[in-house]
Order: structure tokens, then sequence, then C-alpha cells
């Protein structure tokens, strides 16, 4: 469906490359698009998204150049921003009704339906500039949803979100992903862990894997050690490991996970990782060395 072919982008005269040379070919589903700040995230959104012109490559949208037409990715296209702002007068309803004009819907159903969607509907007539942080994201996604988009683009979605709206927003974006494309950009490794069927991973603009998150676990599988030693030996020796995490008792031991690919110390056992474990374990995220 989305295919990018050595998409690129620089913004000093291609000295220094924000993106540089990600070729993917995308289909239905979710696509987690992950990296820490400064990966190159939001560049390769904005690009998905027409927002800016890739430096070098081509985006193809079932074989049309969308850089060259970006009103043909632009009439299939929802795009929720990292920053969602509201008119302070509108209420949600009243906002809906603008970007629909924008958007050419005219099914006034449809924007009561959307609303419901996002569980927003008892609050139509309040104005969206009351709403919380999680109640303008799900606003966001309505708006994104108004032109029953083939391709749903969504960045840092969950952003400044209590632990109970992530969940809902991950539900919401979950279910939109049986039929749509959905490429949720984030650094927070649990926002996509259960909800993707790809994940797409960069470092300093460059992509570093796309694989499925089970191809990931197994791949890490036999890579990540769990056990417990005394504080002392733990401070003696951890500047020698990959520590995914420590956490000490009130008898002086502590309890860790280490990602190495032999036993770290006598005791230690492999243990299952999570997918930000995984992660580590492959060296695909790294703590610190990544582009700022």
């Amino acid at each position: 469906m989305l295919q990018l072919d050595n998409l690129s982008r620089s913004f000093d005269g291609g000295k220094t490359f924000a993106v540089d040379g990600v070729s993917l070919t995308l289909q239905p589903g979710v696509l987690g698009l992950i990296g820490h700040n400064g990966a190159g995230k939001t560049t390769l959104m904005q690009m998905l998204a027409t927002l800016i012109k890739p430096t070098r490559g081509r985006l193809l949208l079932e074989g049309q150049d969308i850089v060259a037409q970006p009103e043909a990715m632009r009439r299939r296209l929802g795009y929720l921003p990292q920053d969602f702002g509201v008119y302070a007068n509108l209420t949600a309803l009243e906002l809906l009704q603008y970007f629909a004009a924008l958007k050419g819907v005219r099914d006034p159903a449809r924007l009561r339906r959307l609303l419901e969607q996002v569980n927003l509907h008892e609050h139509a007539h309040r104005q969206a500039a009351s709403f919380s942080g999680g109640m303008r994201q799900r606003l966001g996604i309505a708006q994104a949803l108004l032109n029953d988009p083939d391709v749903l683009v969504v960045d840092e979605p969950t952003a400044g979100l209590d632990p109970e709206e992530r969940l809902r927003f991950r539900q919401l974006l979950s279910e939109i992903g049986f039929r749509k494309l959905v490429i949720v950009s984030t650094h927070i490794v649990s926002d996509v862990e259960n909800m993707a069927t790809h994940l797409a991973i960069l470092n300093r603009g460059r992509l570093s894997a796309y694989e499925t998150p089970d191809t990931l676990l197994q791949r890490a599988s036999g890579q990540v050690w769990a056990g417990e030693l005394d504080a002392a030996d733990y401070e003696a020796r951890r500047g020698a490991w990959q520590v995914l995490h420590a956490q000490r008792d009130r008898q002086g031991s502590v309890r860790v996970r280490v990602a190495q690919a032999h036993a770290p110390f006598e005791g230690a056992q492999t243990s299952p990782p999570s997918l930000e474990e995984a992660l580590m374990a492959l060296r695909y995220a790294r703590p610190e060395g990544v582009a700022a």
C-alpha cells in the first residue's frame, strides 16, 4: 500500500540527514516507529503526512508518487501531530464541524459517531479547551478519522497521558489497525508492544530494523539474565554489564536483570525478555549515544 524508497531529509543542504535512506513497504496493520528523541521519527512522520518534502527518495501510495502529487495522499490521510491544539472558544462538536468543513465531510451523523467511538459523546457541547490531555488526544484522533482515512499517522500519541488514558488510546488504535494502516511514532516501547504488527526502529535517522515483535523477542531469547547478588558485589561489577533493571531488597541484596550473551554472574538464569529488553539486548535501543 505505502512504499518508502530511499527516503531521506536534510535541513542543512545535505551535510546532515535527519532521515537517511529509509526504505519500507507497508500494508494495513499497526506499525510502531521506535526511536529515541532525535532519531528522526517526527521528520519521517511529517514527510508521510506531506508536510515537508524529502531531500531525496520516493513515497508511493499504491504506486502513485505522493511527493509529486501530495493531494493523492491527503485525501486518504488522517494525521495526529504530537501537539494537537484546540481553539479556546469551540466545543468538541464545533471543532469537529470545523475540521469536517476543511476535509469536505458533510455527514453530521459521522461526527457524532466519531465522538462515541472516542468516548467523548457526553462532552460534545463542552469547550475543548477545558479537556484533559487524554480527552484532547481522543478528540485529535476523532478529527484524524473524519475522512475515513486509509493511512493514519500518529506522532507520540500518549505523551503526558495517565495510565488509564494510555490504555484506552492504545486499544482504539489497535482496533483501527485491523482494517487500516496505522503508523505510531513513539519512544515508549510499551505503547506499541501489544498492538504493533511490525516495528521499524530508527537510530540517527537510519532504519536499524524492521521486524515483527515476535521475531525480535525470539532473536533476544537467551540474552537476558536474571538473578540476585549482594549489593557490594553488584556495585563492583555493574559497570561491565548492560543492566536492564535492578531492585534492592531490605536484606541488602539486589535483584538484577542483565542483557548479554553469557551468564553475568554465578546463579543467573536466562529469562524471557520484554520487548523493550529485547531491543536493548539486540542493541536497537540505547539509553545514550543516540542523536539528541
